[in-house]
């Protein structure tokens, strides 16, 4: 594949979607509601920032790095809710949104290579223009976006080379209903702790899935990792902070407030 003809594509068609995307993202203005609840699949922004949210079923929420990314997934603004700046900053930021599969090929500046997007933000090397026009069509050279070179570690690049015949755009694309479908998001484990101690003593879930520990008391608490690696930090009463557990293991962990309390978390 040429790279000088699929660069000089892509760089003149980035710079306009930018600039386009930019002045929508900050056009957006809304008077935020008494109570705006916010579920998982929603997307949110505050009343001061002009950044769009993706809120993820595992209680995190996922930046989308850039206006080409969302509009990947989204062709308006008309489903956003706006809660308070306040409510937004408590909502820990699980990662940045990779592109719709599908959609859109991708490559960076520094790299010749261009690439297929598949599931979870997994490339496919594209390895000829004759491979592209199989793929997109004849109008394949109009469908590559440059990525930032600082964006590009959300992907993984799987080594392998995409395959016409295992690999359809529309099919892919069709498979990745939602942002949490593509990531594979789960709803967190539920831990509570009061003066009585974490409810449940001890939870089980699988590698790579997420924690929420929630006070219920009126006193503040902490769940605090035996090892120092992790932690909630203090949670005020009401507050909540969500753990993710990328590796198997055993950890337990303690209240700082009230070091009698304990708990475990199972990572199988």
């Amino acid at each position: 594949m040429q790279a000088s003809s699929l660069r000089s594509i892509a760089a003149g068609t980035i710079a306009v979607a930018a600039i386009v995307g930019f002045s929508v993202f900050a056009a957006l203005t809304h008077k935020v509601s008494a109570a705006t609840t916010v579920i998982s699949g929603d997307l949110i922004r505050g009343e001061s920032f002009s950044a769009v949210y993706y809120m993820g079923a595992d209680g995190y929420r996922y930046v989308f790095p850039n206006e080409k990314t969302y509009y990947t997934w989204y062709s308006n603004f008309d489903s956003v809710k706006f809660i308070s700046d306040a409510d937004l900053g408590n909502i820990q930021i699980g990662g940045n949104v990779t592109y719709k599969p599908g959609v859109k090929m991708i490559k960076i500046n520094t790299d010749p290579k261009v690439y297929a997007v598949a599931a979870g933000g997994s490339l496919l090397a594209i390895d000829s223009e004759s491979t592209a026009a199989a793929l997109y069509g004849s109008t394949w050279n109009k469908q590559i976006d440059d990525v930032p070179d600082g964006f590009f570690s959300n992907y993984t690049i799987s080594g392998n080379n995409v395959s016409t015949t295992e690999y359809s755009p529309a099919t892919i694309t069709a498979g990745a209903t939602t942002i949490n479908n593509d990531k594979s998001l789960a709803a967190p484990k539920e831990v509570s702790v009061s003066s009585t101690g974490f409810s449940p003593l001890s939870a089980t879930i699988n590698a790579g899935t997420t924690v929420r520990f929630t006070n219920s008391d009126t006193a503040t608490h902490t769940a605090t990792g035996d090892d120092g690696v992790w932690g909630t930090g203090t949670m005020l009463a009401g507050g909540n902070f969500v753990v993710r557990f990328k590796k198997a293991g055993t950890y337990t962990y303690y209240d700082g407030y009230n070091h009698s309390l304990s708990g475990v978390i199972y990572v199988q």
